[in-house]
């Protein structure tokens, strides 16, 4: 027969294991989660931040509110741009606002 302090230390020395055994699936979807959603988040932030700090003068803009312009100034230390959105009506932006840029009036591009 097996005594009872022997019986209540094997279960003690298992209990290790379990621990480890329901820490392994939290782990599993960090590294998921990981590779799914904030490595592509991090890409797509750097895409941004190039395509801003390469807008140049003459270059059509989309801002994220919609609006389309071609841009009049542009200083390569300020966050302010300078886009003319009709004939003689001028307004500046941040340039975080910018989603798009169309290279000197290039087509939209196809969906």
């Amino acid at each position: 027969m097996i005594t009872p302090a022997f019986a209540q230390g094997a279960t003690a020395a298992a209990g290790g294991a379990d621990i480890a055994l329901q820490v392994v699936p939290f782990v599993l979807i960090f590294v998921i989660m990981y590779f799914l959603i904030l490595r592509p988040q991090q890409r797509r932030v750097k895409e941004h931040q190039a395509l801003v700090k390469n807008v140049r003068r003459d270059d059509t803009i989309v801002t994220t509110g919609g609006l389309v312009g071609r841009v009049t100034k542009v200083a390569d230390e300020a966050s302010e741009i300078e886009v003319e959105i009709a004939p003689n009506v001028r307004v500046k932006i941040v340039r975080t606002m910018i989603s798009e840029v169309r290279v000197k009036g290039g087509p939209v591009k196809a969906a």
